[in-house]
């Protein structure tokens, strides 16, 4: 799979472009702030129907316009896809394929597996278990639709239930019965959620390790525990129970949501143990496996989308990335660095094919130069 070429119009800081791409190496340069992390989240919005940035789609459009259109052809297959994503403001989002658009976007998700490395990756490990739920949810919900189904349906009843437990908060009243079937569809779901993130992660393990034991030489023992109140066997009685508490926090405290996912070096938690370049090995081979779990399960090499790594990594880590790039492991990349001439001459070093552009004053120019 490879995005052919990639039309914005009016999308943040460009006000109309068009780019060919490279079926191997993308790379976008440009100084901080000049718009190179745009173009990736431009491909993040046409595999995914959304932002890796920011939630909300009217915060993409050029200040002072009213929309933005991304564009863009994919060989997948050797089956051309030519997707359009529409956002109008105050108008619902609109993503078609080849002409033909969604009835709920949902249904995309997995279609274009894409994996994206970039610098607030840390907040995985450095935040809050929601940041590790979002990326394992992420994953599973790109190559199991199932899933995403599932997750919309338990925040939509949690969301429900939630609103009941607030209004009996403001009138001083309970009603247990208008309760009940929120409860109800949300231990099922719990548990399915459950098992699909238990089995997701016994298949995902593997591949982690084998990154990571690449990374550090085999120097120390890391691992991914699966952490959840749905592990109790008296789950649906302790949601019960756990009504009293509800009441006071307005809130549901008790099920899937409030999973975590515990990132472990030599069995304790890297978040406090773990040097600064064991937590970048860490997370590099999170993304790696995550990488190589997706071309298994999907049968197709994902998009790579490097967002400003160099500056992050040592030349280890960058070695041990370009070493696969140079195996033809990867698919097609797209790489952004503010310094052009690391990237170039990063990419001296492997045999590939790599095309490169050039940001200034909102526009973006081929650059030749080797």
């Amino acid at each position: 799979m490879y995005l052919k070429n990639l039309e914005l119009i009016q999308f943040k800081n460009y006000q109309r472009v068009y780019l060919d791409f490279s079926k191997e190496v993308n790379c976008f340069f440009g100084e901080n702030g000049a718009g190179k992390t745009n173009l990736l989240d431009a491909i993040h919005y046409l595999c995914l129907s959304r932002s890796a940035l920011l939630p909300l789609d009217s915060y993409h459009i050029m200040h002072g316009k009213g929309f933005f259109t991304i564009k863009g052809d994919f060989d997948l297959n050797e089956k051309v896809l030519s997707l359009n994503c529409v956002y109008e403001s105050h108008k619902k989002k609109r993503l078609e394929v080849n002409g033909k658009a969604y009835h709920r976007l949902s249904e995309h998700i997995g279609l274009l597996p894409l994996v994206l490395i970039a610098p607030d990756d840390t907040l995985m490990i450095n935040g809050g278990s929601e940041e590790r739920r979002k990326f394992f949810d992420g994953m599973i919900s790109q190559t199991d639709n199932h899933y995403l189904q599932l997750l919309i349906r338990y925040q939509h009843h949690l969301k429900q239930r939630n609103a009941l437990l607030k209004r009996f908060a403001e009138e001083k009243r309970v009603d247990q019965q208008q309760l009940l079937p929120y409860d109800l569809q949300l231990i099922q779901l719990s548990q399915a959620i459950f098992k699909k993130r238990a089995d997701f992660l016994a298949d995902f393990s593997p591949y982690f390790l084998e990154h990571y034991r690449a990374i550090s030489g085999e120097k120390e023992a890391v691992s991914i525990v699966y952490q959840s109140q749905v592990q109790k066997e008296d789950f649906p009685r302790s949601f019960e129970k756990s009504l009293e508490r509800d009441l006071l926090l307005k809130r549901t405290h008790f099920g899937i949501h409030k999973d975590d996912y515990l990132f472990r070096l030599n069995h304790y938690p890297i978040k406090k143990f773990g040097s600064q370049g064991q937590k970048k090995s860490f997370l590099i081979s999170l993304k790696l496996a995550q990488f190589f779990i997706f071309k298994t399960i999907k049968g197709t090499k994902p998009l790579l989308l490097l967002d400003d790594i160099f500056d992050k990594l040592d030349d280890q880590r960058i070695f041990h990335l370009m070493d696969r790039v140079a195996k033809k492991e990867f698919g097609q990349l797209f790489i952004t660095d503010a310094r052009p001439e690391r990237s170039k001459e990063i990419l001296k070093t492997i045999n590939t094919e790599a095309r490169f552009y050039e940001i200034m004053d909102n526009q973006i120019f081929p650059d030749e130069t080797n």
